[in-house]
């Protein structure tokens, strides 16, 4: 199962990766057609429906590599038991959180097919197709958070780096 949930985890990150390049490609279009006096229309939109995309999907395995921010002011003070709770507290919440989000995501690009909903722009774009990532990538970091209370609970949870409050990227 571990095998599995890291499959799912590393894909989505691949897929993030991919849409970057294409948001490149849209940016690296964009400035070429201003400097050679052509139009390709609709490339900030679908910059923009890249980067969201690769940001939603990035999430889960940002999440499973203790990247996220966190706020470890209390959780530090705490020690043993209180601790434990406290961060399956906090994981309970944010599982919950993000169910909610995945499910709200999930049924934001179901009603954008079923309405046959539109970008404003000018490439018309069905708005249930940038809408799937989304959908997708809060799936994935559902699934990641249920993870980590799941592992927290067996207490088979890997714990943050000390020199985590160090790192100045």
């Amino acid at each position: 199962m571990r095998r599995f949930l890291d499959f799912i985890y590393n894909s989505a990150a691949a897929l993030a990766a991919l849409f970057m390049v294409g948001l490149l490609g849209m940016v690296l279009l964009s400035i070429a057609s201003r400097q050679l006096h052509f139009h390709v229309p609709g490339t900030d939109a679908y910059a923009g429906y890249l980067m969201a995309a690769a940001g939603f999907l990035a999430l889960a395995h940002t999440l499973k590599r203790g990247e996220h921010i966190r706020v470890t002011l209390l959780l530090n003070a705490l020690k043993g038991k209180a601790k434990k709770a406290f961060e399956v507290w906090a994981l309970a919440i944010a599982t919950l959180l993000a169910l909610l989000f995945a499910a709200y995501s999930c049924k934001l690009a179901w009603q954008s097919y079923e309405f046959n909903d539109i970008s404003t722009g000018s490439d018309a774009t069905p708005l249930w197709i940038p809408q799937i990532a989304m959908g997708l990538g809060t799936v994935v970091l559902a699934i990641a958070f249920l993870d980590e209370l799941v592992l927290e609970i067996l207490g088979k949870r890997a714990d943050a780096q000390q020199g985590e409050a160090l790192r100045n990227e």
